[in-house]
């Protein structure tokens, strides 16, 4: 921790004795254990010196050169520095950096092309998809008209040609490609032909895949989609907030819809904070330790099927894996719970075509780029799988738990977090 950093951890200590406590534990949680939410990763020290900057004390209602408060020279520097380095990074034709996360970010892209009632069409959520795009419980569910598109009963993977007769029965207005489980490349081309054929507004949710786009390891969806949006704190490795990146001709509806559709003022201290983790995308590094992610869950995935059990899909082209708990005689929740108990966190998941229920699902969903921000490499993710598997195999012994923590914490100290 740096000086600063420790100085203002005084300053709490000096105030709240038992917020500092309960942060000090989370740190420590984060340093001596193995983290493999595929949402999470770790902030660098820049990222996280910007996200607790002075900008936490700015009100800024409006856009660069458009504010209703005065005293804004440097909140629109800073701003205006976060769009023009994501326009570099993603080539994108605009940018909106104020969204808070990725479910406003959805919001407001809905709202820009999209009224109240129109259809949209996403990936179910149990064969991988995400709340914000038509699921019931959520927002866009009770606005909108959803169907949703599953993968293939056999292959698990996206079939583009039931897609698209799904799509052409359908029509939405607005047709969402993106995933939170769903562990191979996505053919964007293909969906920007079936939007295309049906004149709908083709959106991706990257969310998951932003942090692998910008270093050159998944395809892109910017050439291809009318409206991309994403959050900027999982593989992008960057602050809690969101981005929309648009077509020009979709500008003025996204920040239309953005402030002050869905939003009051932007919180700058994150604009600063992502400022920084674009920057830190931009450099050469960026791109080995996206490679570095792709190459650590795939070689996960490979020990995981040496171990015996099954991936969805077969295996995985990004950086998450879904793991059939079903060969092993248990469930994902009392799997994840076992894991966690051995110093290794991830989260149950649904499986395509599930027949256990979504509290106590069959799969596990299982991240890399936590671990690779580490500094983990190919051999350190198999022994990671060979942990997972010993604590499977002793999920009701406490005492065999407690030893793979012991082991996993010394390990730990070997890869420092930032």
């Amino acid at each position: 921790m740096s000086e600063s950093a420790i100085d203002l951890m005084k300053d709490l200590l000096a105030t709240d004795e038992r917020v500092h406590e309960l942060i000090m534990a989370e740190e420590a949680r984060e340093r001596d254990s193995i983290r493999l939410i595929a949402s999470e990763n770790y902030a660098s020290r820049a990222v996280m010196a910007a996200t607790g900057s002075v900008f936490t004390n700015k009100y800024c209602e409006g856009y660069v050169g458009k504010r209703y408060y005065l005293g804004q020279e440097f909140t629109d520097a800073i701003e205006q520095l976060a769009i023009d380095r994501a326009k570099e990074l993603y080539d994108a034709e605009h940018v909106n950096v104020q969204p808070y996360s990725g479910s406003p970010a959805n919001f407001a892209a809905y709202l820009a092309v999209a009224k109240p009632g129109d259809r949209i069409m996403g990936l179910d959520l149990p064969h991988g998809g995400h709340l914000t795009h038509g699921w019931k419980v959520s927002f866009t569910g009770q606005l909108f008209e959803a169907a949703h598109y599953q993968v293939d009963k056999e292959t698990e993977l996206l079939d583009y040609d039931r897609i698209r007769e799904q799509a052409l029965e359908f029509r939405p207005r607005i047709l969402i490609a993106g995933h939170s489980a769903y562990p191979r490349v996505v053919d964007f081309e293909k969906f920007a032909a079936i939007a295309r054929e049906i004149d709908a507004i083709f959106l991706t949710d990257m969310a998951h895949i932003s942090g692998l786009v910008a270093g050159g390891v998944h395809p892109s969806p910017v050439p291809h989609s009318d409206i991309v949006t994403t959050t900027t704190h999982k593989s992008l490795r960057g602050p809690r907030s969101g981005m929309i990146l648009c077509k020009s001709e979709h500008a003025r509806a996204i920040d239309r819809a953005v402030f002050p559709g869905a939003q009051g003022g932007p919180h700058m201290h994150a604009v600063a904070a992502l400022a920084v983790a674009l920057k830190e995308a931009l450099e050469p590094d960026f791109k080995d330790y996206a490679h570095q992610i792709v190459a650590n869950a795939r070689a996960m995935g490979e020990r995981f099927v040496e171990l015996g059990y099954r991936l969805v899909t077969g295996g995985t082209d990004n950086h998450l894996l879904l793991v059939d708990m079903t060969p092993k005689g248990i469930g994902g929740k009392p799997a994840s719970i076992a894991m966690e108990k051995a110093g290794i966190v991830c989260n149950y998941n649904t499986i395509p075509y599930d027949t256990r229920k979504p509290f106590d699902p069959s799969g596990i969903r299982i991240g890399t780029p936590a671990i690779t921000t580490r500094g983990m490499k190919e051999d350190a993710a198999r022994q990671i799988a060979t942990w997972i598997d010993q604590a499977i195999q002793k999920a009701d012994d406490d005492a065999a738990l407690a030893k793979i923590n012991g082991q996993v914490r010394e390990f730990c100290q070997q890869y420092p977090t930032p």
